[in-house]
């Protein structure tokens, strides 16, 4: 009976961690990217430091359930309390653990920084990602297309993200090439990735944002090699690819894209769409859009900390802090001029 029970543990135990490991492909334990490979050591590097401390835990458990069950004749010393040697044990394997993890941790930060750009001798593409309500947006600004729910790019060579949203916060996350990184509204968060072999990987949402989240999925694709990426970026200026063909992205179009109508019973994905031209600095215009100056002034740059008007004059009563000279900033004028001060600072 007990060799039956033991045969039977066996066959499921074993059914079960086929199971497991078949559930790892496609997944952050398949990598096919070098980030996504880096992650993948750490991840079981970190894992084996951690079960140095769990397994001996739950070995001693089980021994002490055994050695010590009704009706052995154990010694029994209820007075006893303190013990050098274990107290040793207890504290030096953990603290030497977690020290180890803390230098692991340290150096892997700096080395998969998110927005860190990938060692290569080739040029990264720049491809500007926009999370929607419920579909992906991708644009390439260098190559003057656009794609919705279809990322490409040549194998063996990086990829530059720079992330926002046009609404609700989401993930941006391809599990088989590496790091997840959030796309928030009037932001932009940074990401770069590469693929180390052609192939088509999934990419997602990680991050649930409503009703249309299960369909909220893209294909990446890395090309076998450049000269096919380029031929791709050719057939969408041409429009010859089977896909819905959109024309131009401009800001006419970004509004209609971005405009979301769900059946309640029945969502069904975003279908694959090309743009073969885009309207230039769309993706900036959407992400400042949510900003409370967007179209007075233009964010500071470098050192200079005066901003350049890049729409017609100021209005009425706007403060210019181009033209303030120590005068203006007279701690000793009148309370109705320092109340005027405040009532700017407040608009």
């Amino acid at each position: 009976m007990i060799l039956l029970l033991t045969r039977i543990l066996s066959k499921v135990a074993l059914a079960l961690m086929v199971g497991l490991l078949a559930g790892c492909q496609g997944g952050v334990l398949d990598p096919k990217g070098q980030v996504g490979i880096e992650e993948k050591q750490l991840i079981i590097v970190a894992t084996l430091l951690m079960l140095l401390v769990v397994i001996p835990v739950i070995f001693m458990t089980l021994y002490f359930a055994w050695k010590y069950r009704e009706g052995r004749d154990e010694i029994y010393e209820p007075k006893w309390s303190h013990s050098t040697k274990i107290e040793t044990i207890v504290w030096a394997i953990p603290i030497v653990i977690v020290i180890i993890l803390g230098v692991i941790t340290w150096k892997s930060t700096h080395s998969l920084d998110p927005y860190k750009p990938l060692k290569s001798d080739k040029d990264h593409i720049n491809v500007q990602v926009v999370s929607m309500n419920w579909k992906w947006l991708f644009i390439y600004p260098d190559l003057g297309i656009a794609t919705v729910n279809e990322l490409r790019f040549p194998a063996n060579v990086p990829v530059a993200f720079q992330i926002s949203s046009e609404g609700t916060m989401n993930s941006f996350f391809i599990p088989q090439l590496g790091s997840q990184i959030y796309s928030m509204a009037g932001m932009v968060t940074k990401l770069h990735l590469i693929a180390n072999e052609p192939g088509t990987f999934d990419g997602i949402s990680a991050n649930y944002s409503g009703a249309g989240f299960t369909g909220m999925k893209f294909k990446a694709i890395a090309t076998e090699t450049e000269a096919d990426f380029d031929a791709w970026v050719e057939g969408v200026k041409a429009g010859s690819h089977n896909v819905i063909n959109n024309g131009i992205l401009d800001q006419t179009s970004y509004e209609k894209l971005a405009e979301h109508d769900l059946d309640e019973h029945h969502i069904e994905p975003t279908p694959v769409q090309y743009y073969n031209s885009i309207a230039s600095s769309i993706f900036m215009n959407n992400v400042t859009k949510f900003m409370k100056d967007h179209g007075q002034v233009e964010l500071l740059k470098g050192t200079s900390f005066e901003p350049k008007m890049i729409h017609g004059e100021m209005g009425h009563g706007e403060m210019n802090h181009g033209e303030m000279n120590h005068s203006d900033m007279n701690h000793g004028e009148s309370e109705d001029s320092s109340h005027d001060m405040h009532t700017e600072a407040g608009k």
